[in-house]
């Protein structure tokens, strides 16, 4: 063999545990630095308030749009009186005051509306005007719910009107205005 081999040095216990330190300084001083952006990160996202888990806030929550109803075709139509209407359809747009319609109960709102007459409100309601779809965007009332309905929000706005009894009273109202 050749004398040009050099012979390696042997290793000491404190060389090797000097070089298994310094290998796993690098590993930890990662991890440490990731637990903490990952703990900064969920600081930054619990700053909103808590929602309450209880079971009908959560049904609230995920409740769905719409529904769908299967009528029967062939049932009696029954009609509804004012504050039944009122509260099934017009509540949505008339207690807020949405797209501009005039708040239940206001009566300076009410009070130019109430002035153009019982006929023209309901003429209004049945066709539809500025921001209101015809009939409240529910095409299935009748034109004497929809002149009940009138009556009842108008009557809390200041108005002093009769609803009409019969679907043939409320064709004649609605004439007068033609």
């Amino acid at each position: 063999m050749s004398d040009g081999h050099t012979k390696m040095s042997k290793t000491t216990p404190m060389q090797f545990v000097m070089a298994l330190l310094g290998s796993l300084f690098a590993p930890l001083f990662a991890i440490i630095l990731i637990v903490i952006m990952v703990v900064k990160i969920q600081m930054g996202h619990a700053t909103g308030a808590p929602q309450n888990m209880d079971a009908k806030e959560v049904e609230a929550r995920i409740k769905p749009v719409g529904e769908l109803v299967a009528a029967d075709p062939n049932a009696v139509h029954v009609d509804m009186q004012g504050d039944q209407v009122f509260n099934a359809v017009c509540t949505a747009c008339h207690t807020p005051g949405a797209l501009g319609a005039p708040k239940f109960g206001n009566s300076s709102e009410w009070g130019p509306r109430i002035k153009q007459g019982y006929p023209t409100l309901i003429s209004h309601a049945l066709h539809g005007i500025r921001m209101m779809p015809a009939r409240g965007g529910n095409a299935d009332l009748s034109d004497l719910e929809v002149a009940r309905a009138v009556a009842y929000m108008a009557d809390h706005g200041g108005a002093n009107f009769t609803p009409p009894a019969t679907s043939a009273d409320v064709d004649k109202l609605v004439a007068s205005v033609k």
